[in-house]
């Protein structure tokens, strides 16, 4: 067990790291470092919403093409890898083509991990088959940027491990992962470590529901903070823990740590729902305490809010914090969703082209 003593200090340490510059961190090159960043998230591993498989969306493949039934198949735990490698291809060629220039990509048990390979779904990729397409990436002008999202949200891609959070073995295992794909990725400049939707009714529908409270979400947070950073890396995060705690997130969070808050409404001023407001106000909130940001919008519910997301922020966030804007569809790798992924790249298509 984790001593008393140590779990304060870490606290303590991580407190120090609060108003750390981002400067900290090198920059793989000039050019990278100056680019705006137009991203798309893409998935390998969907194992993240779900725990577990009912009976209904037990099929080892989803095979219709009704995207709307393979995004629900895909939220069920599924122990084969729900993807399809000729649709990424054309998603990269396609943001390749819209002027983008960032894919993150969401690993979880997609990868058979040297470390722990036992986490692996079936179908996963091998080591050498990651490095291999992270090398084509490069070669289309994307740069590849590592997700692992630690959110007990969305936990199931750890597999056995998704039942022993905070445990001593729990952190041996993230601190094994965070080290090889840092590796694998030739020590990419950011690493993005989800920590959304942390929260009992996120759960409702999981067998096994885990939410960390107060300090030890902070500790085991900085405890994957100083992994990816032992290695010059910048972590990356969701931002909607300060929805729900705003005074402990902007007095415990780290400057060093990139934020991506996210709202995927069609307004953004006049609202008259409370929660919208509250979500729309974080970007305010963390430009005007100093915190560089990657905006997040999505087709998810609405075709307006990417657009909307940019005119926003544009106006809201400094030049100089303000490190670029993402796209994310939320929707899995295949062939029935694929017209909803190039629909989202076609919306951050027409922003940059009207931007230039």
């Amino acid at each position: 067990m984790m001593k008393r003593r140590n779990f304060i200090q870490g606290i303590a340490a991580a407190g120090l790291m609060v108003n750390m510059p981002q400067s900290l961190f090198a920059e793989k090159s000039e050019k990278q470092k100056n680019e705006f960043i137009w991203a798309n998230l893409l998935h390998l591993s969907y194992n993240m919403w779900e725990d577990h498989t009912p009976a209904p969306y037990q099929d080892a493949q989803y095979t219709g093409n009704d995207c709307r039934e393979a995004y629900l198949w895909a939220h069920k735990y599924q122990p084969n890898l729900s993807f399809d490698k000729e649709v990424w291809d054309q998603l990269l060629v396609r943001m390749t083509d819209a002027g983008m220039n960032m894919v993150i990509i969401d690993l979880g048990d997609g990868v058979k991990y040297d470390s722990h390979p036992e986490i692996a779904v079936k179908g996963a990729w091998s080591t050498s088959q990651l490095k291999k397409e992270l090398k084509k990436i490069r070669s289309l002008g994307l740069e590849p940027i590592p997700k692992l999202n630690f959110s007990t949200g969305h936990k199931a891609w750890l597999g056995p491990y998704q039942r022993m959070i905070s445990s001593d073995k729990y952190y041996h295992v993230c601190a094994d992962l965070i080290h090889e794909v840092i590796d694998l990725f030739d020590t990419p400049r950011y690493f993005h470590l989800g920590m959304d939707e942390e929260t009992a009714d996120n759960q409702r529908t999981h067998q096994n529901v885990v939410v960390r409270q107060g300090d030890l979400w902070w500790h085991d947070f900085y405890f994957l903070q100083e992994q990816v950073e032992k290695h010059n890396v910048r972590s990356w995060i969701w931002s909607d823990y300060a929805w729900s705690f705003p005074d402990d997130f902007f007095k415990k969070m780290p400057k060093s740590v990139l934020q991506s808050n996210w709202y995927y409404g069609a307004k953004f001023e006049q609202l008259d729902n409370p929660l919208h407001e509250k979500y729309v106000r974080i970007y305010d909130q963390l430009e005007e305490l100093g915190f560089d940001q990657v905006p997040t919008g999505s087709n998810h519910s609405n075709n307006v809010n990417f657009s909307g997301t940019v005119d926003y922020c544009d106006k809201k966030i400094a030049p100089e914090r303000l490190k670029g804007y993402m796209q994310t569809a939320w929707r899995p790798t295949l062939p029935a969703c694929k017209e909803r992924h190039i629909e989202a790249i076609d919306q951050v298509a027409e922003v940059i082209r009207k931007r230039s």
